[in-house]
Order: C-alpha cells, then sequence, then structure tokens
C-alpha cells in the first residue's frame, strides 16, 4: 500500500464488508469513504422497504466512518447518493433525508436512481468525499480500526 494511505474500519459498523468504511490521505488529508449501507452493527438490512428509514441508517453510517476518520459531515466536499428505484418519489424522499442530516452544509451531491444495490433488501447508499486541514480530537483513528496492507 503506498504510504500516507490509511484504511479505517471503525467499530460499530459491520466487519462483514470486504472494504474499508473510509479512507484518509496526504496531502490535505482527503477521506474517501465506502457506500455507507443501511447495515446495523451486525450487517443485517434495517428498515426493509421504507427508504427514508434506510436514507437515515445510512447517514449515521456515513457520521460513524467520517468521525473515525477524523472528519465529519461539515467537510464533506461531495456526495453521490443510490437510490435502489425507478420511482422519482423514492429519490426525493432519500434526497430530504441525505439534506436533513447535512443541515446547513450544503456540500455539491448527485443523485441516482439504480436498478439494485449489494445488500439484499438494501435501497439506499451514500459515498462521500471529505477533507480536513489535520486530526481533529481525539486525535488519529485507533491503530485497531485501520488496516495495514
Amino acid at each position: 500500500m503506498t504510504p500516507g494511505i490509511e484504511l479505517v474500519r471503525p467499530p460499530g459498523l459491520t466487519d462483514s464488508a470486504p472494504y474499508a468504511h473510509a479512507a484518509v490521505t496526504d496531502p490535505g488529508r482527503m477521506v474517501f469513504t465506502a457506500g455507507a449501507c443501511p447495515l446495523d452493527a451486525e450487517g443485517r438490512t434495517v428498515a426493509v422497504g421504507d427508504v427514508a428509514g434506510q436514507a437515515r441508517q445510512v447517514m449515521d453510517n456515513l457520521r460513524t466512518a467520517l468521525e473515525a476518520a477524523g472528519a465529519g459531515l461539515g467537510d464533506v466536499l461531495k456526495t453521490t447518493v443510490y437510490v435502489a428505484t425507478t420511482d422519482r418519489a423514492d429519490l426525493g424522499v432519500a434526497e430530504e433525508v441525505v439534506r436533513e442530516a447535512f443541515g446547513r452544509h450544503a456540500a455539491p451531491s448527485t443523485l441516482v436512481g439504480v436498478t439494485v444495490l449489494l445488500h439484499p433488501d438494501q435501497l439506499v447508499e451514500v459515498e462521500a468525499v471529505a477533507v480536513r486541514d489535520s486530526w481533529q480530537e481525539p486525535g488519529p483513528p485507533d491503530p485497531a480500526v485501520t488496516l495495514d496492507e
């Protein structure tokens, strides 16, 4: 792995995913998240059939991944929101939940309807790119939650 890249797997998010939930790199301490999914800590899809409920879980999981990487929703530069639907109304529901989570921080976002997402019954996924100047308190992630490859 290239020096300066840290892959982050925070406690509280499922460890069944075959990827890190966020990555941090120099310079500028960029943070790239994997798509946050509507999974609980055991890897089960929550709020089956409920776009808003899944979007809320997704945003909680995204917040957890960002915080473990030393960033927060206010540090996000861009998001991509995926909704497994052919109904534009579902896109609007997901967008409303995501925008509510970000509050006044109106980072650029792409919202797309897709045919299917990875996990059974999954309707929503959000990935983000964030930046931070340096480690925020309480400091860098615990080495136990980063992957060294």
